[in-house]
């Protein structure tokens, strides 16, 4: 499924490894779609993480991954972007890119945990994306709520960064295409695709922790298994 088209609303951008992806992720770009009022998220795998170990199963597999976890959502999109790019996949170049292909006006949300985007200042080019897109920041497990820490709590770059940025009204992100930073809460869910890939390589059950579609593509193609 593509991206909808430019003049649809505002569209969220959520990307990861996936690796595999699971009902965390997607309960993530639900709650962030209805939360943040976004017309839809679209899902962009990793083809090489700059910031995290090389993936454990190949992008091209992540990629039909992730396409069999969304199909059926409307909602949701997936873009491969990254997954076939010879370079190492920086958001602010996938940002670049959705800019260039959405159009100057329409507003991009870029959704981050918020121990990611805790950890902006080590991006590259990190303090482009403002530019680029508004900066959605989900609550997660093990993180005090939003009224709690923001602002005056993050790093001085960040927080220099931020000033003036942050609102708690989702309804700013649709008044301009970029430069808005709008905290939302999420559901917890403590899962996480490394556990996932431990109990396949142990031989355990991980199913109800990612769609059974998905799960049976792991299968069918002995992906996290003992080498």
């Amino acid at each position: 499924m593509s991206p909808s088209k430019p003049d649809a609303g505002a569209l969220g951008v959520l990307g990861g490894t996936f690796d595999p992806i699971h009902f965390g992720h997607l309960r993530l770009a639900e709650e962030a779609r209805e939360a943040l009022g976004l017309a839809q998220v679209v899902l962009i795998p990793a083809g090489q993480p700059p910031h995290r170990d090389v993936p454990q199963s190949p992008a091209a597999d992540r990629l039909a991954m992730v396409q069999l976890a969304s199909a059926g959502n409307p909602g949701l999109a997936v873009d491969d972007g990254e997954v076939f790019a010879s370079s190492k996949s920086f958001t602010v170049l996938t940002l670049e890119r959705l800019r260039a292909l959405h159009g100057a006006q329409r507003p991009l949300v870029l959704i981050l945990g918020a121990d990611a985007f805790n950890g902006l200042p080590g991006w590259h080019r990190w303090q482009e994306l403002f530019a680029l897109a508004h900066i959605a920041v989900a609550n997660r497990p093990g993180f005090a709520p939003h009224g709690r820490r923001w602002p005056g709590t993050l790093s001085p770059e960040l927080d220099a960064a931020c000033a003036g940025r942050i609102d708690t009204d989702p309804a700013v992100l649709h008044r301009s295409p970029a430069g808005r930073v709008v905290p939302f809460d999420m559901t917890p869910l403590a899962i996480s695709a490394s556990l996932i890939r431990d109990l396949i390589r142990g031989g355990q059950s991980a199913r109800y922790l990612l769609p059974d579609s998905v799960l049976d593509y792991i299968g069918l193609h002995h992906l996290y298994r003992r080498t």
